[in-house]
């Protein structure tokens, strides 16, 4: 997650779990109703999808995660792997695919082929730490690449759910087995995760082959997309001096990855570069679009069709919810280290 920002764990170590009431439904028919809580739950909060955890279990979440390689995911607050998933991607036209012959704003390459991909408003579930709830009602999942085998993947399919892989696609990770294949000469400064550096991304050709591995890795799997991380290393202290035309170039080249081996992808943040991204990508994952005032600056994906997959963590749901709906975003409140639990809009 690119805002990953120290202030803000400890504005939530801090602080204790918020309970809001769901917004009114989005439109999509699995947005309706809130999801029910697991079965196996005693102590669920009425109106979510998992057991809320005391502000004492969110404080030490926080403020003292696992560093144990593999135990948690990517992208939550310990910096350590996160989950699984998906079927062959859509190869036709029509709804949820981007079509063959896409017009594309100007600076975009060309969309070439068809890939699944959310429509705007669709309901999604996203989990990166924990064995994944299949019982979650959503028809759109984001789990870790990684972390999640193909039986994961395949049995969330035979629930009608479309699956995205989660993966790292902006820092060198440490506790990942394919850790040792990154040079030295493409990490950089820390990202504030631990176990997490910058990558060069200005050696195009040295990352190209090995990130392809990965995206090899989410099609032999079964994945339907890809959730590339940390897609704007030019906004960041990475540690190169990475200029935005050259973060454009390699985000592309990550779109493109994904679309030759046949799978949609989404544009992670970055969001002041979405109007020459929106043609090359196909949703968008955002997170606090609402904290930081900036919603609007999505509605590109939707008006092309193309979801926006929206999280907020510290802001409830009755304070940007009406936004989300009237701009049909796919919008939830998330705890920071993307566990189960879930509110929606």
């Amino acid at each position: 997650m690119t805002r990953r920002t120290a202030v803000l764990l400890a504005a939530l170590t801090l602080s204790t779990t918020l309970l809001a009431t769901a917004c009114g439904s989005s439109g999509d028919s699995d947005s309706d109703q809130l999801d029910p809580a697991p079965a196996a739950s005693d102590s669920a909060t009425p109106g979510t999808d998992s057991p809320t955890p005391s502000a004492s279990d969110s404080a030490s979440a926080s403020a003292s995660p696992s560093a144990t390689a593999g135990s948690s995911a990517p992208g939550s607050p310990d910096g350590s792997p996160k989950a699984p998933g998906s079927a062959p991607a859509t190869t036709g036209g029509g709804p949820g695919t981007t079509a063959p012959g896409t017009t594309t704003p100007t600076g975009s390459a060309p969309v070439t082929g068809a890939y699944w991909h959310p429509t705007p408003g669709q309901a999604w579930q996203w989990q990166l730490s924990g064995t994944v709830d299949q019982s979650v009602n959503a028809p759109v999942y984001d789990i870790d690449g990684f972390e999640n085998d193909a039986s994961v993947v395949a049995a969330l399919h035979a629930k009608g759910r479309k699956v995205v892989c989660y993966i790292n696609a902006g820092s060198w990770e440490d506790f990942r087995p394919d850790a040792a294949a990154f040079p030295a000469s493409v990490r950089g400064s820390g990202n504030g995760w631990k176990g997490e550096k910058w990558f060069d991304i200005r050696q195009v050709d040295v990352l190209r082959p090995l990130l392809g591995k990965r995206f090899d890795m989410c099609k032999e799997k079964g994945f339907d997309a890809v959730e590339p991380d940390l897609m704007d290393a030019y906004a960041n202290n990475s540690g190169f001096p990475v200029t935005a035309d050259q973060q454009l170039t390699y985000n592309r080249m990550i779109a493109q990855l994904a679309h030759e081996r046949g799978m949609g992808v989404a544009l992670k943040n970055d969001l002041d570069q979405i109007p020459a991204l929106v043609g090359d990508f196909d949703f968008a994952v955002n997170e606090q679009c609402a904290e930081y005032q900036e919603c609007d600056k999505l509605t590109p994906f939707i008006k092309a069709g193309k979801a926006v997959l929206h999280v907020e963590y510290s802001v409830p749901t009755n304070q940007f919810c009406a936004q989300s709906n009237q701009l049909d975003l796919s919008s939830m409140e998330k705890h920071l280290e993307l566990d189960a639990w879930r509110q929606t809009c």
